[in-house]
């Protein structure tokens, strides 16, 4: 597959996978503005988050122009953000969910237009977080590729957490996550919400799955810490092959040391 990469100066950057290949059999709808609809948005980079880089740079109202559907946290560390069908949730440390004013900004997320291209079942038992990342990522037609990943239906258990607003000094996000709030739910009816992306972008966000959970009534949420996936499920992908990332032009993003390799305390923390 031909890759061409392209770096923008200024705002953002931006890197395009351009060539991609048709999986026959698979791809199931092509919107006519690819450019548009199939770019991964991202605000900053989780090597910023990871050195504590939570003051909010992008609003909501400009964060859904990018997409329909994504995760994210909100100004502070204060909570876990869902973005399902245009709308954007706040699952808070308290264990509420509350939709997100448009004037609420953050200092990390990924959304996307969401439209899948194809779907994978799961096997025929029932699985949880680790097995299921290890078991999909192996169905994927190529480990290159970012993708948009959405999954509905009732889970029989889910293990979500919530990290309460961060107050300055900031700490970095290994030990502003030994204070989030775990919740632990049972058959409960909602929507997986996240990505996938490549080892190559470690520098950037999260290797492999990372996954938010929305329930159905929007009372409960959050980021996904385990999870049983029952058998058969639908896992609906979207590719998302153009990927840009609006980097902050104030606060402390600027000063943030992010030339260490950041890959393991991001595994500790997201997993």
């Amino acid at each position: 597959m031909d890759k061409q990469f392209f770096l923008g100066i200024g705002l953002a950057i931006a890197i395009v996978f351009a060539g991609a290949a048709v999986y026959t059999g698979l791809i199931q709808h092509a919107p006519a503005d690819s450019a548009q609809y199939d770019t991964l948005y991202q605000v900053s980079t989780i090597g910023a988050l990871i050195q504590g880089v939570y003051n909010g740079t992008v609003t909501m109202a400009e964060l859904k122009k990018h997409g329909d559907f994504g995760i994210g946290t909100f100004d502070r560390l204060d909570g876990e953000m869902i973005v399902l069908d245009g709308k954007v949730w706040q699952a808070e440390a308290d264990g509420t969910v509350v939709p997100a004013a448009d004037s609420q900004t953050t200092p990390f997320a990924t959304v996307t237009y969401f439209s899948p291209d194809f779907r994978q079942t799961t096997p025929d038992h029932a699985m949880n977080m680790s097995e299921f990342t290890a078991a999909m990522a192996a169905q994927l037609p190529s480990l290159n590729m970012i993708y948009a990943v959405k999954i509905h239906g009732t889970f029989p258990s889910m293990t979500v957490r919530a990290i309460p607003a961060q107050n300055l000094p900031y700490p970095n996000l290994t030990a502003a996550s030994a204070e989030q709030h775990v919740f632990r739910y049972t058959n409960v009816t909602g929507t997986v919400v996240g990505f996938f992306a490549p080892s190559f972008v470690k520098d950037l966000d999260t290797q492999g799955y990372h996954l938010h959970f929305l329930s159905d009534d929007h009372t409960r949420g959050g980021h996904i810490l385990d999870m049983t996936v029952p058998a058969g499920s639908s896992v609906e992908y979207d590719i998302t092959p153009y990927y840009t990332v609006a980097l902050p032009t104030s606060g402390t993003f600027a000063g943030a040391n992010l030339t260490a390799d950041m890959s393991g305390a991001v595994a500790a923390v997201e997993r």
